[in-house]
């Protein structure tokens, strides 16, 4: 497994939008591009313009294989920052994202005034769920039925990992 973390590039769009597909974004926000590429292309300028965001590249052997960021709290959460990621089917299973979730994990502890990071993924997304445990994240809380994705009601788990 060779990955590295890189900033996003112009020409990262068209390859996101590939990867994209409906398995990645039924686990997303309603915000997630998907498969447009202009909307692929107005996050690229928001994450390398946005000082509160840190969103990298998951790039596996030389190739777009995902993205993995965070935001940076503001106000009483400025010590928080909210992870999120995502990677191409033909990357699951072998073990890049939690290595990328620990090599995020202390890029934003050494680099940001941030003592806890946190992911809210999906009740039913037990891969990101196993991810953030594999990366030492530990459940915080878990919440009912609040989201909306697809029609349908979906729980929101809160794990957390702290400095």
């Amino acid at each position: 497994m060779n990955f590295e973390l890189r900033i996003w590039h112009e020409n990262d769009a068209k390859v996101a939008a590939e990867l994209a597909n409906t398995n990645i974004s039924r686990f997303m926000s309603d915000a997630f591009p998907g498969n447009d590429v202009e909307k692929w292309n107005k996050f690229i300028r928001y994450a390398n313009e946005n000082p509160a965001a840190f969103y990298r590249v998951i790039e596996v052997d030389g190739k777009f294989a995902g993205n993995i960021g965070v935001l940076i709290g503001n106000d009483i959460l400025r010590m928080n920052a909210e992870l999120g990621y995502w990677i191409g089917e033909k990357y699951k299973c072998r073990g890049i994202m939690t290595e990328a979730v620990k090599e995020m994990v202390q890029l934003v502890f050494d680099n940001f005034n941030v003592t806890r990071i946190f992911a809210t993924p999906f009740g039913n997304n037990f891969a990101s769920q196993r991810v953030l445990e594999k990366a030492g994240f530990t459940l915080e809380g878990m919440f009912e039925k609040i989201y909306i994705k697809n029609g349908m009601k979906q729980d929101e788990l809160v794990y957390a990992i702290r400095k």
